[in-house]
């Protein structure tokens, strides 16, 4: 079954399938072919070239045991650097992608940033004193701790900071600490936000703020015998509290949901908390938990403390949120990671929350005018005329946080594939595909394919909702091709429906494209 392809589709120059840069790879097109045939394009004649529309009879089965309709399976499967689609199904139907959203804000943010961006925090301070530095190891004024939209701050950057200021002499500080979250649009994104789902307080969940600390997370150690359990939590917040009331049960450890934890916060006398940890809990069973239920100001406030205490000094002052002014003086900046580094800190694991930074970070470094109030709707901005640019269309690009946990976010496959093709021709291609997940070695692909012959040969994003599956990368083929693979389920079953993916990407690997 075949469908014909207008050829100003496929060889756009700028969309990367079939363009003068394209690389010659295994009978791909080649620079001088597609210099010949441009002018073509530009004229508006069609050629009829045939892509596969049917889906592999193995992925149909799967699709048909999980009773899942192929109407609500889009594919698109075309070789790596240019050429004919080998397979099209659906290829234009606008789709949730879950996390495979990710790989659009990732490449366009090495795109507009480059890999060596950095973010910033740091720590200013105002004080009457005239020099502004300490006396006798007492710093008197106010400080402020500015947040840079850092996606990944974490104990040890902060830590590292209070270790600086102990190094200028400063013991004793006498005055407030003023958190700044202003880079980001607004300040507080998180609150009055929707709830996305039935767990809030679960990673994944975490909106990101230009200061989050360690994702807000509590991580807590749990440890059962036959009688009771225990907990160590992670950081050691000053004032907080924590009692297990787990009812034990003879599950297997391997076989507890940590959905079934229930938690509750409860405040106490003098600013102290108490977390309550209970439900069905199996006996003997080790396992570890991250929360997000204290609040951000009270958990950055409880970690200063502790830490400082710790350094052997003292803080006599209330924590409040604010803004820096210009006249503060600096003290100590601590520069992140760099945006190549973090991009696999955010594709090989899916990670929400520093997806979500750097979207808001594309927002605050949009160049173009004029500029939105939020800083996700200025990264709109910023990811649309990128597209543009790169001539590929974008009719049915549709974006929220840019991490693909949203229940409006869409694109279709053909649109994610153009930019998989732009992918191949970056500066910045081998940080993209070291950010993505390798099939059988790590992130989210390490348990697929783990024992066949495909180990290392397959980087694709996943993704997963309650009725999206996705896959979305690069698959090299047993005789040694490349192809651009991409697959959307849209559906109530797509967890039952998500082998399919595996399937389709095994039809790919085995070679059967090759000269069809």
């Amino acid at each position: 079954m075949g469908k014909t392809y207008n050829l100003k589709e496929l060889l756009k120059p700028t969309s990367r399938y079939g363009l003068a840069r394209v690389r010659r790879q295994n009978g791909a097109m080649n620079n001088s072919l597609a210099l010949v045939l441009a002018p073509l394009v530009h004229l508006g004649l069609a050629l009829a070239c045939q892509a596969q529309t049917a889906l592999p009879h193995e992925v149909r089965a799967v699709l048909q045991t999980a009773q899942v309709p192929e109407t609500s399976f889009s594919a698109l499967v075309l070789p790596a650097g240019g050429g004919m689609p080998r397979l099209a199904h659906l290829e234009a139907q606008p789709r949730s992608p879950a996390s495979t959203m990710k790989l659009v804000t990732t490449l366009v943010a090495l795109e507009e940033l480059g890999p060596n961006f950095r973010w910033n925090t740091q720590l200013w301070m105002t004080s009457a004193q005239s020099s502004g530095t300490p006396r006798g190891g007492v710093l008197r004024g106010t400080l402020y701790l500015q947040g840079g939209g850092d996606p990944n701050l974490t104990w040890d950057s902060l830590r590292g900071m209070l270790r600086s200021l102990r190094a200028q002499g400063v013991r004793h500080i006498r005055g407030d600490l003023v958190l700044d979250r202003t880079y980001f649009k607004p300040a507080r994104p998180d609150l009055g936000a929707p709830q996305f789902d039935e767990t809030p307080a679960a990673y994944y969940n975490v909106i990101p703020d230009a200061l989050l600390l360690n994702s807000n997370m509590l991580t807590l150690a749990l440890d059962s015998d036959a009688q009771g359990s225990s907990v160590r939590v992670t950081p050691d917040l000053k004032g907080l509290r924590v009692v297990t009331e787990h009812t034990l049960n003879d599950t297997d450890c391997k076989q507890w949901d940590d959905d079934t934890l229930t938690v509750k916060l409860e405040p106490q006398s003098g600013g102290k908390m108490l977390l309550r940890l209970g439900g069905p809990y199996p006996k003997n069973c080790k396992s570890s938990v991250g929360l997000n239920v204290v609040d951000r100001n009270v958990y950055i406030e409880q970690f200063v403390r502790s830490f400082w205490s710790e350094l052997g000094g003292t803080w006599q002052g209330k924590l409040q949120d604010g803004s820096t002014p210009a006249e503060a003086k600096l003290l100590v900046a601590r520069p992140s990671d760099t945006l190549g580094n973090i991009v696999k800190l955010i594709n090989k694991p899916s990670d929400n929350a520093m997806t979500r930074a750097l979207f808001m970070t594309l927002g605050e470094t949009r160049k173009t005018t004029p500029r939105l109030e939020k800083s996700s709707d200025n990264a709109v901005v910023v990811v649309n005329e990128w597209f543009d640019r790169k001539g590929i269309a974008r009719s049915g690009l549709v974006l929220d946080n840019g991490s693909g946990l949203s229940r409006s976010e869409r694109i279709s496959a053909i649109e994610m594939a153009g930019l998989l093709q732009v992918g191949l021709q970056s500066n910045w291609y081998p940080e993209f595909a070291a950010s993505m997940p390798i099939a059988g070695l790590d992130g989210t692909m390490r348990r697929r394919f783990k024992d066949s012959p495909l180990v290392g040969k397959i980087r694709v994003k996943t993704g997963t909702l309650r009725d999206t599956a996705a896959v979305a990368g690069y698959v090299r083929d047993m005789q040694g091709k490349d192809w651009v693979v991409v697959a959307f389920i849209n559906d109530d079953n797509s967890k039952h429906g998500r082998p399919a993916l595996d399937a389709l990407i095994e039809w790919v690997a085995r070679g059967d494209l090759v000269g069809k």
